[in-house]
């Protein structure tokens, strides 16, 4: 059968029989049916394709009751590995006076004022010399961030090393949950 002259047929011959006129609610319904329906399909096909979608993973464990002391000591236990795990990473004085002598050898002039500036090429081989810890802050983004308006393309010294000096308190300043009742206070680890 030709598809175009079906179509011509059916633009040809007027819509004015009694049972051919449908309501507005009968073509909302039949809308309706017809997205439900493919709809389901759709629905129908991704869900089988993929498995991990049928189980969603927890995200939430209630506190342990009073009553519940291994549970509060396992979670007293996690909180403070968590804390030493996190404090290990921080640069200690040592570590901060070596970052500070590197950023100051590897300085590029000219110098401006008194402000000491720092190229991407001497950043990241101070970078590569700093250490592991220290290596989080050698990044591109990292210098973008700091990189305002020099000529050379270069960024400061001290606002760098006061960058690094920010992110080693934001890890001191780590919440730690001091359960009252549903309370929960926030305070400064040091």
């Amino acid at each position: 059968m030709d598809w175009k002259e079906v179509l011509r047929r059916r633009l040809a011959t007027p819509n004015t029989g009694p049972n051919k006129k449908k309501s507005e609610q009968e073509l909302k319904d039949e809308e309706m049916d017809l997205f439900t329906k493919y709809y389901s399909e759709w629905k129908g096909g991704r869900k089988n394709t993929n498995e991990f979608y049928k189980t969603i993973p927890r995200f939430y464990y209630r506190l342990p009751a009073e009553d519940e002391v291994l549970l509060q000591k396992l979670r007293e236990e996690s909180r403070a590995v968590f804390l030493q795990r996190k404090s290990r990473e921080l640069l200690d004085n040592e570590e901060l006076q070596n970052l500070w002598f590197l950023l100051d050898k590897h300085q590029t002039p000219p110098v401006i004022g008194e402000e000491a500036m720092i190229n991407y090429e001497n950043f990241l081989k101070v970078g590569e010399k700093a250490g592991a810890k220290c290596k989080q802050f050698f990044t591109a983004k990292v210098f973008a961030k700091l990189l305002h308006t020099d000529s050379y393309g270069r960024i400061s010294i001290m606002q760098f090393f006061n960058y690094v000096m920010r992110k080693g308190d934001s890890f001191l300043l780590c919440f730690k949950p001091l359960l009252s009742g549903n309370q929960v206070f926030w305070s400064v680890l040091l």
